[in-house]
């Protein structure tokens, strides 16, 4: 079994919905998205011969998706009022992504890992980071 692993980061805004205590009020991270590749050959031909994937191509397109949630404020779907994001989107001129789930870093490294096996990346692992110290980890069977 062959791997690689790349990693981007991210700054971006968030809060919990339905919890109790600091982190239900908005406060950003440096997320950091560490991506782990995996196949059982390497590549026969062409440019890829002896290789999982370039790892220029892997860094591109892992940061593509990291960087299209860069200094954006993640949103849960339904958690604040229309009224809300109009106003923070429409007057103010925040950014928001609104995501269909709570922004915990599980469903983040999950977020990512479907992200990546939709660009074609053989994914095994997605790692997602906080802070520098907490980390959650998505784990593709």
């Amino acid at each position: 079994m062959y791997g690689l692993k790349t990693e981007a980061s991210f700054d971006g805004a968030h809060f919990l919905t339905d919890y109790y205590g600091k982190c239900e009020n908005l406060h950003g991270h440096r997320w950091r998205v560490v991506a782990y590749i995996q196949q059982e050959e390497l590549g026969s031909d062409g440019t890829g011969r002896d290789m999982v994937l370039d790892f220029g191509e892997f860094k591109r397109i892992v940061r593509e998706e990291v960087g299209k949630l860069d200094h954006t404020f993640l949103v849960e779907e339904g958690s604040l009022k229309p009224g809300t994001v109009r106003a923070l989107t429409e007057d103010e001129g925040f950014t928001l992504t609104i995501l269909p789930f709570r922004t915990t870093a599980e469903n983040l490294a999950r977020y990512f890992a479907e992200r990546l096996m939709e660009r074609g990346l053989p994914v095994s692992q997605v790692d997602c980071y906080e802070t520098p110290l907490n980390c959650a980890t998505y784990f593709v069977r």
